[in-house]
């Protein structure tokens, strides 16, 4: 249902990268945000939350609620999955079923931040992790229920990342909110993410360093090829094996001195979390669950698949998207839009490139 992961180039610059995995495409718009614009929170029982944007910020963007057909999209009903502002922090939404449950209870008079625009709130006001962990250890967080989710509870889970390689979990789980660092800088699904560091203990006798030969007795073992390596790594796309892969591969994949060449890096990591249609597939008999989304249909027998791949260069401020149906990444450059004072939203699947046709160099 999602992996994330930090990769560090050769001069410690940090590089996100993330997937997205749903049982159908969504009408997710890209958004750019503009510095000096009020935007609002309300949740039902509080007084709303208005803040003015200091940063400019750009984001994979789902409308709360179903869109009119023909109309424009209208920000306030944008919810940020995931984005980078101009000060290079990030910000992803992950799935997390375990996060409803019964939340503190709040004073009558204090203004607090719905779950759904925790991202928007933390792009247009932050610039480093530090900032972020400490507005929040006093501004209230409400899980609620989201419409075109069919009212559930916020089922998800938060990552912040800074250019410094700072990273952030805001996690709830059954309504108890926690602020955890993230020391490997990724991220999955369930369980909690404690859980997942702890879970990497197990697994300290992974290198990448192929031992190729063996002896057994009279005998020795040679292997047929490179890549014995990764023998010991979990293979099923499970949040629990995905973690210890993202681990391995943020750590040891080769760091790049420049900067696009970290990119196609990372682009080549995120190759290993790419999930095709059809590889693994949900009857209803067995019990799995899958999120159901207002106004989309849902398949007899489900399969989930990677809906889109993103890419962040935190120093350039520079967003890669790649969706399922395309093979290449297009690049969004922030810097060449921070000064822009107008919102602007356009569907993702409009800024997707067709593959370009080389056959012309032959004729």
């Amino acid at each position: 249902m999602c992996t994330s992961l930090i990769y560090r180039d050769a001069s410690d610059r940090p590089y996100l990268g993330r997937t997205l995995e749903l049982s159908m495409n969504l009408p997710y718009q890209v958004s750019f945000m503009p510095r000096q614009i009020t935007m609002t929170s309300k949740v039902d029982t509080q007084p709303a939350l208005t803040w003015t944007t200091n940063h400019a910020f750009i984001a994979v963007t789902m409308p709360e609620v179903v869109p009119q057909a023909g109309s424009a999209i209208d920000a306030s009903i944008l919810k940020v999955v995931e984005g980078v502002n101009d000060a290079g922090l990030t910000f992803s939404v992950q799935a997390y079923a375990q996060a409803g449950g019964p939340q503190a209870a709040l004073d009558g008079d204090q203004p607090a931040l719905s779950a759904a625009d925790l991202g928007a709130y933390v792009l247009g006001q932050y610039t480093t992790v530090a900032d972020v962990k400490s507005a929040l250890a006093s501004l209230p967080v409400v899980l609620e229920r989201v419409p075109i989710l069919g009212g559930l509870e916020m089922p998800f889970h938060y990552v912040v990342h800074d250019t410094t390689g700072a990273s952030l979990v805001i996690e709830f789980d059954h309504g108890v909110r926690t602020l955890y660092d993230n020391p490997v800088g990724v991220m999955t699904n369930a369980p909690p993410f404690s859980w997942h560091l702890t879970n990497l203990n197990n697994y300290t006798f992974l290198s990448n360093v192929d031992r190729s030969k063996s002896q057994f007795m009279d005998y020795q073992a040679v292997a047929p090829g490179a890549g014995i390596a990764k023998a010991g790594l979990p293979a099923s796309d499970t949040s629990v094996d995905r973690f210890i892969r993202a681990a391995f591969y943020a750590h040891y994949a080769e760091k790049q001195s420049d900067p696009d060449k970290a990119v196609q890096m990372v682009a080549h990591i995120m190759n290993n979390f790419d999930r095709p249609r059809g590889i693994t597939i949900d009857p209803p008999e067995v019990g799995s669950g899958h999120m159901h989304f207002e106004g989309q249909a849902v398949e007899a027998v489900p399969t989930e698949f990677t809906s889109w791949t993103s890419i962040t260069d935190l120093t350039r401020h520079q967003l890669f998207l790649r969706d399922s149906g395309g093979m290449s990444y297009v690049r969004l450059d922030l810097k060449n839009l921070e000064d822009n004072t107008e919102f602007m939203s356009v569907p993702m699947a409009k800024l997707m490139s067709p593959v370009p046709d080389a056959t012309a160099v032959f004729a």
